[in-house]
């Protein structure tokens, strides 16, 4: 008896759905598509399980969004005690629980939606955060003020998403230890990148251009 053949429906059309939309892009196909490549016969069976494309999407990241979250909020929780945590450290917390997926079975087409998803994070983010609301309080703690307004952080998490997915199109490769160490590094640069006095300027000249602007507290 194959895999393929003990699977639920409600199951063959989610691992479905991850392939499809990690190839073809989560707006690109359609739910009919997702029927028929999961071999269902009743071409609502999206709807009939999910309701609607929110509702298989959200299907198709939760497990791999528990496991993600599960580990950052572990690597989290000791860096929350420290006053001056190192930005090393924060990296690390963004950066290798989401890698850890390039290992996991389903995972590299779970980074490659994901990937996708980050250019729009509220709508990533109605998934659940992966955590990542509390990586960014903490790291927030580390950064100067000035960091506030140019939006660092979620620069942070693009960086990482975007690069990881870019890593999970690459199948055949296996080692996966310098490419994390090498993004680590990069989100460190990234977290501890000096704010120029040009940039401080410009800031300074839009808010006050702007002064109804939120606060950087």
């Amino acid at each position: 008896m194959s895999y393929s053949s003990t699977l639920t429906a409600r199951e063959r059309l989610i691992d479905t759905a991850r392939t499809l939309f990690a190839e073809e892009g989560v707006e690109a196909v359609s739910l009919r598509a997702v029927a028929r490549q999961a071999e269902q016969r009743n071409t609502n069976a999206v709807q009939y399980h999910f309701e609607d494309r929110t509702g298989l999407l959200a299907a198709v990241l939760e497990v791999h969004h528990q496991q993600v979250t599960a580990r950052r909020v572990a690597l989290l929780e000791p860096l929350a005690l420290l006053e001056d945590p190192p930005l090393r450290g924060l990296a690390d917390a963004l950066v290798r629980p989401s890698a850890a997926m390039l290992a996991e079975p389903g995972g590299l087409a779970y980074l490659r939606i994901v990937a996708e998803l980050i250019d729009d994070p509220p709508r990533l983010f109605r998934f659940g955060d992966a955590g990542l609301g509390r990586w960014s309080e903490i790291a927030k703690r580390r950064m100067p003020d000035e960091t506030y307004p140019l939006h660092r952080r979620l620069a942070a998490i693009q960086l990482c998403f975007q690069e990881l997915g870019r890593r999970a199109t690459a199948r055949r490769r296996r080692d996966h230890r310098l490419f994390v160490s090498n993004l680590t590094d990069l989100v460190s640069a990234l977290l501890d990148a000096e704010v120029s006095a040009d940039t401080v300027r410009l800031l300074e000249e839009r808010d006050a251009r702007s002064p109804a602007r939120p606060s950087r507290s």
